[in-house]
């Protein structure tokens, strides 16, 4: 008899403890629940392993050899399969983007699963095999994918939110049978965001893994936040203040405060509909030109060609616009670069992917590179976008912070405007990264620290001493991607590091990032944090108070 085509299934290593742990309380809690882990850290793996563990059982149930299985496994199943012979086991694997069907199916053939076993269902592509890869707006017409499914996998399962209408009708298909298989997979979400109250409901997390653990457990490079505060040219800032005024007058004048609410205002018609689009546009207007802020540009600019002008780099901004126009300036200074957005095939995205960091080093996105492509290699990334979106921080974050050989570190620039609602977009990448809030007198205090150094004693003279030793810290930092200037002690749990003179390259100072303390002449002479302080608390604290502190 031949077995279900998942049981193929070879990993070329070991899951980790932590996949293992998820696999386990998604399997005990009767196949059902959402895998809430960090971007890079194996939910793809997971997924795949949670299907032949459900396989598994299935089988064990239709063979009636069950109590072999229950023992091993010491659960208790209510798994049952359409198929009583069970030769097969029918895998409905759903993706929001298109470029992630290619990349499934590549990682499925890695792990052995035979080729004639997967079909694609997208497009002109309709194939029916035992494991399709398909997008949700491809099943939504075809509900008979879903029915005909053992198990279904909801990658980027937070896009299927309950105002998302139309996908979220694919639950309504999915709970007519209540012993299917069904694993949600995201890097992000909101539990106590009504938007999200069916995903909690039908697939609960079962085991959470943010970056903050993942990089703990060194199973992420270390996130640290560069910010590069600009300011608008003369004329920008009059365009910003005229949008931002008229926004301020319709929405006092409506009490009205958020686009949902003003969305409200659009249905009534006639002058009250009026005002509700000149809001809208307004906030639109202010937002494209925040994104195209010429400083910003320069900025970037500059960066690249100072800094890192060989490496490969991403670059996110939020409209295509304002990518365009990058693109256009770095061709003046006689810099390469290639934009992948969602009008680029799959063919003409990998042959831009297999030039990246050999004929050019820059890649510029909108939103088509945040959820879960995998480019390992990079280690530096730019945002120039304004956002308040959690997810989209958290997905963009993610790209760079997959561990590659030798890669330890992963620089996020932060780009923004100061003054305006780009201000914003520090405190969501920090909380992106770091998201278990510090609460109580703990969290207080550590703030409160955190204040009194930034603003510390003896006025505004004092702070931008402050403020340039974190500049040098952040270049020993820039530096060490290229030689080793911060060394960081063997089972280092007193966070203990040399690190060496960025002048005399023989020199090792002793630091402590914990007592803060360093050997250095400047540490000796002021008994105040000094550059190697500040630069191995950057290194060792990955919840970003070096972002905060940066902002000042």
């Amino acid at each position: 008899m031949s077995l279900p085509a998942i049981f193929h299934l070879k990993f070329p290593f070991s899951l980790k403890n932590d996949q293992r742990e998820a696999i386990d309380a998604w399997v005990s809690n009767n196949f059902r629940g959402t895998v809430l882990y960090s971007s890079g850290t194996g939910k793809t793996e997971i997924a795949f392993e949670c299907a032949r563990r459900a396989a598994e059982v299935a089988t064990a149930i239709a063979t009636t050899t069950v109590a072999t299985i229950i023992d091993r496994t010491a659960y208790s199943f209510s798994l049952s399969p359409s198929d009583p012979t069970l030769s097969s086991f029918n895998i409905l694997y759903l993706v929001p983007r298109i470029v992630l069907l290619e990349q499934n199916l590549r990682r499925l053939l890695a792990y052995g699963i035979p080729q004639e076993k997967i079909g694609i269902y997208f497009g002109e592509r309709k194939e029916i095999q035992e494991i399709i890869i398909s997008t949700y707006q491809s099943v939504i017409n075809n509900p008979d994918l879903i029915r005909k499914s053992n198990m279904i996998v909801f990658d980027e399962v937070h896009l299927i939110s309950d105002t998302a209408k139309t996908f979220s009708r694919i639950f309504d298909v999915v709970i007519e049978d209540h012993n299917k298989a069904i694993l949600g997979l995201t890097a992000t979400i909101d539990e106590a965001d009504a938007r999200y109250n069916t995903i909690m409901t039908i697939l609960p997390p079962v085991k959470k893994y943010p970056i903050k653990d993942a990089v703990k457990d060194r199973r992420l490079a270390v996130p640290i936040i560069i910010p590069l505060k600009v300011t608008l040219t003369e004329e920008e800032q009059k365009v910003y203040d005229i949008c931002s005024a008229k926004i301020k007058n319709i929405s006092n004048r409506f009490k009205r405060y958020d686009t949902k609410s003003m969305c409200l205002l659009l249905k009534r018609g006639g002058f009250v509909s009026g005002m509700a689009k000149a809001w809208f546009l307004n906030v639109r207007k202010r937002k494209a030109m925040l994104s195209c802020a010429e400083n910003k540009l320069s900025t970037t600019i500059d960066l690249i060609i100072k800094k890192h002008p060989y490496e490969r780099i991403m670059v996110f901004s939020e409209t295509l616009d304002s990518i365009n126009k990058l693109k256009d300036r770095l061709e003046t200074e006689g810099i390469r670069s290639k934009v992948i957005d969602s009008k680029v095939n799959s063919v003409d995205r990998q042959k831009i992917l297999s030039q990246w960091g050999r004929e050019f080093y820059l890649l510029l996105s909108v939103h088509t590179l945040e959820i879960g492509y995998d480019i390992p290699q990079a280690r530096i990334e730019v945002i120039l976008a304004t956002t308040s979106n959690m997810n989209q921080a958290i997905q963009r974050i993610g790209r760079v912070i997959r561990k590659h050989e030798g890669k330890e570190l992963a620089l996020i620039y932060v780009v923004y405007v100061s003054d305006t609602k780009d201000d914003n977009t520090l405190d969501i990448i920090k909380k992106a990264i770091d998201s278990a809030r510090e609460k109580g007198k703990k969290g207080d205090k550590h703030r409160k620290q955190e204040k009194e150094w930034k603003e510390g004693v003896g006025g505004e003279d004092n702070k931008i001493k402050k403020l340039k030793r974190i500049e040098k810290a952040y270049n020993i930092i820039e530096s060490s991607l290229y030689e080793p200037l911060i060394i960081e002690q063997v089972n280092n749990e007193k966070k203990l590091f040399k690190v060496r003179s960025s002048k005399e390259k023989s020199i090792l100072y002793n630091v402590d990032a914990e007592n803060k303390t360093c050997s250095c002449p400047d540490f000796k002479f002021r008994s105040t944090k000094c550059k190697h302080v500040l630069a191995t608390e950057f290194v060792s604290l990955p919840s970003t108070s070096s972002a905060t502190i940066a902002s000042a």
